[in-house]
């Protein structure tokens, strides 16, 4: 087996569809592939969906369904546990693919054998490229993003070349089951966040690299971002995981610095966010508050209550 499309779907009934379809129209020539969907105990009627799509249609789908919410991270280390893939493409069920995407995403990897993770070029539903690729998490970046100046010094998506990024979104990411399987697979630690950054991270460190793909295009409808009534949650597990992030890999002196410079990154958005319509100050003031003291609860209590 050369691929596996892996893909996790937490009530997402809406996008299901319109994902595996675009998985399946994908080209790949003398490719054998197939489609995991792991069911993350929705109750919004995506079972009934994954049914009807594993009954027609090729390649063959595999549900893994499950009972109790799980984490991104732990549910991605099922999915490449159970694949047979040699490379696997971990999707969101909000994730959907452009035509095309898959065959320049394994053609990138093709040709760099260091490469052990490529990510594809996130798009708006409008169509609108989306930051998707960006350097590692530290103390340099949140000073850049501090000073408004991510976009040119920590962004790494954009433009028309592959290229090797510090790391890059999960939401239509490629990679290397080897490889993941030898830096020990996703740190279930971080629930849904900066898991895919530790994994790169992880990668980076054991000699692999991660590339942005800009050839591979993928619409990704964010879900888990527009969701407002998960609200504060969102907010706190984002933060949450980002501070482990930097903990695990730069210490508790660099994770506090880190939490000032980027709780002082959203305030003056909330000053601009006063005179720009659509824009509420209060997301940005809470974003502020759980960027300095990333408490309370978050999604992963949220699952752990049901």
């Amino acid at each position: 087996m050369k691929l596996s499309y892996c893909v996790v779907n937490t009530n997402g009934r809406e996008h299901l569809r319109a994902c595996v379809e675009a998985i399946r129209a994908q080209a790949l020539e003398g490719f054998d592939t197939e489609i995991l969907v792991l069911d993350n105990a929705s109750s919004d009627g995506s079972r009934e969906l994954l049914g009807e799509l594993a009954r027609v249609g090729s390649p063959a789908l595999r549900v893994i369904a499950l009972d109790r919410p799980q984490g991104k991270a732990a549910n991605d280390n099922r999915l490449l546990r159970e694949a047979r893939g040699e490379l696997a493409l971990l999707l969101n069920e909000d994730s959907e693919l452009r035509p095309g995407a898959a065959a320049a995403l394994v053609a990138a990897l093709a040709q760099d054998r260091a490469a052990g993770a490529a990510g594809a070029q996130l798009l708006s539903p409008a169509g609108e490229p989306q930051p998707c690729a960006w350097r590692l998490p530290g103390v340099g970046t949140a000073l850049a993003q501090a000073l408004l100046l991510h976009r040119w010094l920590v962004t790494q998506s954009g433009g028309s070349a592959t290229r090797r990024v510090g790391w890059a979104q999960s939401a239509a990411l490629l990679v290397r089951r080897s490889a993941v399987e030898q830096v020990g697979w996703l740190d279930p630690a971080f629930f849904v966040y900066s898991d895919e950054t530790d994994l790169c991270k992880r990668l980076g460190d054991a000699g692999w690299t991660t590339l942005y793909v800009p050839g591979a295009e993928a619409i990704h409808y964010e879900q888990l971002s527009s969701d407002r009534s998960s609200g504060e949650r969102r907010i706190v597990e984002f933060h949450r995981n980002r501070d482990l992030y930097v903990r695990k890999h730069h210490g508790r002196l660099a994770a506090a610095t880190v939490r000032g410079l980027a709780a002082a990154s959203y305030l003056p958005r909330a000053l601009i966010a006063l005179i720009l319509p659509g824009h509420d100050p209060r997301w940005y003031l809470l974003h502020a508050r759980k960027a300095l003291r990333p408490q309370g609860e978050g999604l992963r209590e949220a699952a752990e209550r049901g």
